[in-house]
């Protein structure tokens, strides 16, 4: 748990100083946490994905900020820690740092597959194997939580790959991912024919098509839902833009749009564990408050979409 000292080192130098106390305050509560509906693990509802700022950062020789962050997510009482072989180094580069900090068993490691592209192409299997194997070098792990297909890159061929590791015990949990709309009727019907844990799909308040196809039917088969870019990437940023927050935002414990971005999402029961990726320790420990405290009811959420359709798309 942060200390007051700790969560002031993590946090702007602006703002009052009862408006820092309340987050501090805010800090001191669990993160929720909610059930894998496969064996009911229970995982924090709020972690960290490593794709665009992260990414970028982890290319630089000084990894001080990707320190930063995983002492930020892990001392919050995060676990959860989203890659892929395709951001670039992020991988590699988390793996070898959680090592440095002692924090290789202390996270719930989640990366992906993909050797086929993200256009359809047909995946080789050893190369897959290959890409997996460097996935258990990179992350310094005799056993991964979870590996996905990324993006459904010939789910055939790489799925069967996963179901083989998880049957030989490498592999606790298995799943696909997507972020791209025109497959969404492709992961329902995966869903439906094939034995998942996990999917990712993207999801925000005011990017909702996910919840009105895919969540309800992993939902229906059991299936736990990792939400990526519950931002939109900087497409919410752009839109709410200098707007301050409105004050009804106190009636579920949130203290910054950061925070009532992911309170949204998280609201919805069959989301398991959103992701947002940041490579800085101060937004790390914002996002953590979005797992906190009180979250948002039914007739919460309607105001909040109104809130934000109300303000000029981003362009």
């Amino acid at each position: 748990m942060l200390s007051r000292r700790e969560w002031l080192s993590l946090t702007l130098a602006t703002g009052a100083a009862a408006a820092l106390d309340r987050a501090w305050l805010s800090a001191q509560q669990p993160l929720i946490a909610r059930a894998i509906p496969a064996g009911g693990e229970r995982i924090p509802i709020v972690g960290l994905g490593s794709s665009a700022t992260f990414s970028q950062v982890a290319r630089k020789d000084d990894v001080t900020a990707i320190s930063d962050v995983l002492k930020a997510m892990v001392s919050g009482g995060g676990t959860v820690f989203d890659t892929a072989p395709g951001y670039g180094a992020s991988e590699e580069v988390a793996g070898r740092v959680a090592a440095t900090l002692g924090y290789t068993d202390k996270i719930f490691w989640a990366t992906k597959v993909n050797v086929a592209g993200f256009g359809g192409g047909s995946a080789n299997p050893t190369a897959a194997r290959q890409q997996i194997d460097q996935s258990f070098a990179r992350l310094k792990k005799s056993k991964i939580d979870l590996i996905q297909v990324h993006n459904l890159g010939d789910v055939p061929t790489q799925l069967a790959i996963l179901k083989e590791l998880k049957q030989q015990g490498r592999i606790r949990y298995i799943g696909v991912t997507t972020t791209f709309d025109q497959q969404y009727s492709e992961i329902v019907d995966i869903m439906k024919r094939e034995p998942l844990d996990f999917i990712g799909v993207d999801y925000a308040i005011d990017a909702r098509e996910a919840e009105a196809t895919i969540i309800p039917v992993a939902q229906e088969r059991k299936v736990a839902v990792m939400v990526y870019q519950p931002f939109g990437r900087t497409r919410l940023w752009n839109r709410v833009g200098g707007q301050a927050l409105p004050e009804y935002a106190k009636e579920f414990d949130a203290t910054t749009w950061a925070q009532f971005f992911i309170k949204f999402v998280a609201s919805h029961p069959a989301v398991t564990v959103v992701t947002p990726a940041t490579s800085q320790a101060k937004n790390m420990a914002d996002n953590l408050g979005g797992g906190r405290g009180r979250l948002p009811d039914a007739a919460m959420r309607k105001r909040m979409i109104a809130t934000i359709d109300a303000l000029p798309a981003a362009r």
